[in-house]
């Protein structure tokens, strides 16, 4: 080979080595940025859409997803305390056993890099069409499995056995440590916005939902209903039975009030022994069939009580909408009014006899089952 010819091989290798050290420094840069972005996310729906779209996009990739482990549905509520669900994370998957999804979660703790195989690894990503390779990245905590970032390629050769794993196996444990971290923290958040008696939310979480929710449904023009519930005699319960009587049962009314609900309806203890209730996506009628159903199954049974006696509890419901304005300076109003009308229809249950369930007069009919007087 003549010197020509050879500088000319080693200055085109030169290039190319130049070439591919820029492109791993811009890649570096990328993703030095999203584990900052990682570090700094605050809330979970924040590190969640930085763990699915964020590194979807810095990996340059046709597929992404990533698999949580929520056993309990810790996760899942923490969400919807967010008044987000799965639903807002289409890269996202909650699974209550790693192992079923595919027996390799039973020892891998670090990445794995390798071809994509058919049927083997089509439950790793919600759509396998297209898959040439794979790398997961089992996230660890505390050598407990919590989830996995499963990344798939069009390439062939992008995540081959050959390729080197300590950067992926970083960015898991970020991402592991952040997840955790997070979570923690929404605990600690939503601890103080918790009634301690009946682990229900208190007023204060109340008021901030409802600036959300009618955010939510003055941009979608849905209905934004509120049950104000009041349990009956509440005050000669606890003169005759005790205030220890009187917790059991606020504690018991709160669990039969919470097995009538959906994942998104918000549900508060909003002082002694009243409650509310926020109902998204919801409207009159529905919401009065949702009170007639809480109000049955506050009178199914007696509460048993600490000396063995029971007691027979029944309560009043006040019920109201709103469909709010999208303007944000009339949805404040808009909140009061819909508080205002269902503490106003609860008033009325209770002058009407109690055991029995009014609503803010609108030019709705009411379902014939309530329109009934019989209580």
């Amino acid at each position: 080979m003549d010197l020509k010819k050879e500088n000319r091989l080693l200055h085109a290798r030169l290039r190319e080595l130049t070439r591919k050290a820029q492109e791993n420094q811009e890649t570096l840069g990328r993703f030095h940025a999203r584990e900052l972005e990682l570090l700094g996310a605050e809330t979970l729906p924040e590190l969640l859409s930085c763990m699915t779209e964020g590194l979807k996009t810095s990996f340059e990739i046709e597929s992404l997803h990533l698999m949580l482990h929520d056993p309990n549905h810790e996760i899942r509520h923490l969400l919807y305390k967010n008044g987000l669900d799965e639903k807002a994370f289409p890269l996202l998957e909650f699974v209550d056993d790693m192992v079923t999804v595919n027996p390799r979660f039973q020892r891998l703790r670090s990445p794995w890099l390798g071809s994509f195989l058919s049927p083997e690894y089509d439950l790793l990503f919600s759509d396998p069409a297209g898959i040439e390779s794979i790398a997961i990245l089992p996230m660890v905590r505390h050598n407990r499995l919590i989830g996995s970032i499963n990344l798939g390629s069009s390439e062939q050769s992008r995540f081959s056995r050959q390729l080197a794993t300590d950067f992926l196996a970083r960015l898991a444990t970020i991402c592991s440590v952040c997840l955790e971290n997070t979570v923690n923290r929404e605990h600690i958040l939503i601890s103080g916005l918790t009634d301690p008696l009946t682990e229900l939310h208190n007023r204060r979480y109340l008021d901030r939902r409802l600036d959300e929710e009618l955010a939510r449904a003055g941009r979608y023009r849905q209905p934004l209903s509120c049950l104000f519930i009041d349990a009956d005699h509440f005050k000669q319960i606890n003169d005759t039975y005790g205030h220890q009587a009187g917790d059991i049962v606020l504690r018991e009314l709160a669990n039969r009030i919470r097995s009538q609900l959906r994942a998104s309806d918000i549900a508060t203890r909003f002082g002694g022994e009243e409650f509310a209730l926020l109902l998204p996506q919801t409207c009159l009628n529905e919401a009065l069939m949702l009170a007639e159903r809480i109000r049955m199954e506050v009178n199914s049974q007696p509460i048993p009580l600490d000396n063995g006696s029971t007691l027979q509890l029944s309560v009043s419901i006040g019920v109201s909408e709103t469909l709010p304005l999208s303007s944000k300076s009339q949805q404040k109003a808009d909140g009061q009014r819909l508080l205002a009308n269902a503490d106003q229809a609860l008033y009325t249950a209770k002058a009407n006899g109690r055991n029995r369930i009014e609503y803010h007069q609108t030019d709705k009919a009411l379902p014939d089952e309530i329109n009934s007087s019989e209580r």
